[in-house]
């Protein structure tokens, strides 16, 4: 039975990956902070109904000791490396802690495999955001990076970490340049699930207006659980490489707003008011992907629509608030 160890576990991506391993007959560990396991109703509430099948131990990415005590344990086949500080918004308020976090805490998981675990193969958690201030569009897994927030390079440095670690070390790592991709499990502070949560209080008569920043924001937005497919197929390499994980078409803010109302018999111009506080401080105005390496070599391809996931997204938040009036 093959072991796999996830950070990030408790979120969006981790929780989808860890019942797309379990399925595929995996002994699945994963990492939360002490105080998740202090509050697992709020904390593991993404987890609760498969905590019974997987393993978690308690570590800080910030914590190199606790992180090598973890992998000396489990002496994992797979790594997933999920966790992050992600919220984009959140790495410009506090550039400190986003980079702390996100590089130390890539660096300290890496040299643990390295010392204690050299055969396990390597998933790094990349981001459409590497690219920031695009120089070309679609974007390839060769295009320049220029990042535009704390996220975006501490990304960048930690793609960086796995590189040479690949180079110099014989590491088995693959990085995913993931695009944005939602779903019902994404959280309220990202604009997606922001949406298609007022949504929904407005339509309940729980609210009466939804304020955003920039509409005119372009992303490529694909599900979730499409995307960590990918991850697994990557690790399933003979030889490690990295890849765009995109759908390859590109929406705006506008359109996901405009969207999921319409799903509720209701206009967005109605609700949703511009508020500049939103604007990040600099833009990345259009992100899509290039997705043709992964198609070739994993033989992955995106099989939703644009439309299903504001629909699922949207639908979701209604019921769930629903059942709670």
């Amino acid at each position: 039975m093959p072991i796999a160890l996830i950070t990030g576990i408790t979120g969006q991506d981790g929780s989808y990956l860890t019942e797309f391993l379990l399925e595929k007959g995996y002994e699945v560990h994963g990492i939360v902070r002490r105080v998740a396991i202090e509050d697992p109703e709020h904390r593991l509430n993404r987890i609760l109904h498969i905590q019974d099948k997987i393993i978690i131990h308690a570590a800080s990415l910030e914590s190199y000791p606790s992180l090598f005590k973890v992998v000396q344990k489990v002496q994992p086949d797979e790594c997933y490396h999920l966790a992050a500080q992600s919220f984009v918004s959140y790495s410009f308020e506090d550039e400190f802690s986003t980079l702390n976090v996100n590089i130390d805490g890539t660096h300290f998981l890496l040299s643990a495999i390295k010392e204690i675990a050299p055969q396990c193969k390597f998933y790094f958690a990349g981001s459409s955001e590497m690219f920031g201030k695009v120089e070309e569009v679609p974007q390839t897994e060769n295009t320049r990076f220029h990042p535009r927030s704390a996220y975006g390079i501490s990304k960048v440095a930690g793609y960086e970490l796995m590189r040479n670690y690949r180079e110099a070390y014989g590491l088995f790592g693959c990085s995913g340049f993931l695009y944005n991709h939602e779903s019902p499990r994404r959280g309220f502070e990202f604009v997606t699930r922001k949406i298609s949560s007022r949504a929904a209080k407005i339509k309940l008569g729980l609210s009466s207006e939804l304020r955003l920043g920039n509409l005119d924001a372009k992303r490529d937005w694909g599900h979730a659980q499409e995307y960590i497919k990918a991850m697994w197929m990557m690790l399933q390499l003979d030889q490690p490489d990295d890849f765009i994980i995109a759908t390859e078409e590109t929406h705006s803010v506008r359109e996901f707003a405009k969207t999921a109302f319409s799903y509720l018999d209701l206009n967005y111009k109605d609700y949703v008011t511009v508020d500049e506080k939103y604007f990040r401080p600099s833009e990345v105005d259009i992100l899509i992907g290039d997705a043709t390496k992964a198609k070739q070599i994993l033989g992955w391809k995106y099989n939703r629509t644009f439309e299903s996931l504001v629909e699922e997204m949207v639908l979701n938040d209604y019921n769930l608030l629903k059942n709670t009036i």
